[in-house]
């Protein structure tokens, strides 16, 4: 009930759009966040009718009729699939195992969110799958993340921006840090103007505070790692049991540990790089997201390549965060992704 008053509610103010077309901008803000990819302003398609955007991904051992089955779930609720991917991993251990992803356009009053996803389910039971999730990209709820980080403050700045611009469709919890920043730092600053906590955790040899992280994420969807120079232990990451996304000063697998920019310029690299990848119990082995390159050459001094460095490892990071929120990661092979573009 709650939920198609909400409805009539939007139709509506819709109504109002066609007299003030300025106000469908207001309209579409609540579904979708500013400058995310289905943000649009045309919240009615061409019949007058309420038209959301959907995203499905699925993984399951490939067989006859699994595209058809898709298809047919989302075309009997009068949604259009309007983009699908699609990979079928023929080195399976057990087989092949199928994978994609669908966009697809539907009507919530003929196709209510509860349905979806038990059809989802019923996806999933029909084809033995290992993954089947719709989301619906501003309409869900945005996932609640914290950012970990340490003393350099570029990734976690970077992130908080984006976040401001409303770039990543994230809800952003807490900051926490094992480096104490003071309150006229600009961190500190930019999150008592949002409400959000900062939690200054010092570690030791003896006390990792894994115990108070873990109490602070315990709601979170997911964490980030912007350049958090502490290991996670495996009980920690078994504890946590959801996904972890790091990034590392370098391009993995080379460079591993602590100053890459140090190591890569004493060899003399010619291409420097930032990778972006899932955390497991193997130092910087996780699964790779994302990588991203610069070229640097004999004239660039160490400042240099660390600055060009740290610029990568921005984009790198915000992009993998991106993905993650469109779903369009899936791993398989146990340590490899497919990036759905």
């Amino acid at each position: 009930m709650q939920s198609r008053n909400m409805l009539r509610a939007v139709y509506w103010h819709m109504s109002r759009c066609i007299q003030r077309p300025s106000s469908c901008v207001e309209l579409a803000k609540p579904f979708c966040p500013k400058n995310h990819r289905f943000y649009s302003e045309k919240a009615v398609d061409g019949e007058g009718k309420l038209s959301l955007h959907g995203v499905h991904i699925f993984q399951c051992p490939d067989q006859l009729g699994v595209v058809a089955k898709i298809s047919e779930c989302i075309a009997s609720h009068g949604a259009n699939i309007v983009n699908t991917d699609l990979f079928i991993d023929f080195d399976g251990e057990n087989g092949p195992v199928f994978h994609s992803r669908s966009e697809f356009a539907f009507d919530p009053l003929q196709w209510p969110r509860a349905a979806m996803e038990e059809d989802a389910v019923n996806l999933a039971k029909l084809f033995n799958a290992q993954k089947s999730v719709i989301r619906v990209p501003g309409f869900d709820p945005n996932l609640k993340i914290a950012v970990l980080a340490s003393a350099q403050d570029h990734c976690v700045v970077d992130l908080m921006h984006r976040w401001q611009g409303g770039q990543l469709p994230v809800q952003l919890t807490s900051v926490i840090s094992n480096h104490q920043r003071g309150a006229n730092t600009h961190v500190v600053r930019f999150l008592e103007r949002h409400g959000i906590p900062y939690h200054y955790l010092p570690t030791s040899k003896t006390n990792n505070r894994e115990e108070e992280i873990l109490q602070i994420v315990s709601s979170t969807d997911f964490l980030v790692l912007a350049r958090y120079m502490q290991i996670l232990t495996p009980n920690f990451l078994e504890r946590y049991g959801k996904d972890i996304i790091n990034i590392h000063h370098g391009l993995l697998p080379s460079f591993r540990g602590s100053n890459p920019y140090k190591q890569a310029f004493k060899v003399g690299v010619k291409l420097i790089g930032a990778t972006s990848h899932f955390v497991n119990e193997e130092l910087d082995g996780g699964p790779i997201i994302e990588q991203m390159v610069d070229r640097v050459s004999h004239r660039d001094s160490l400042p240099m390549l660390a600055m060009k460095s740290e610029n990568l490892e921005k984009q790198c990071l915000a992009k993998a965060i991106q993905y993650y929120c469109e779903q369009r990661i899936l791993i398989y092979s146990s340590n490899r992704t497919i990036i759905f573009n």
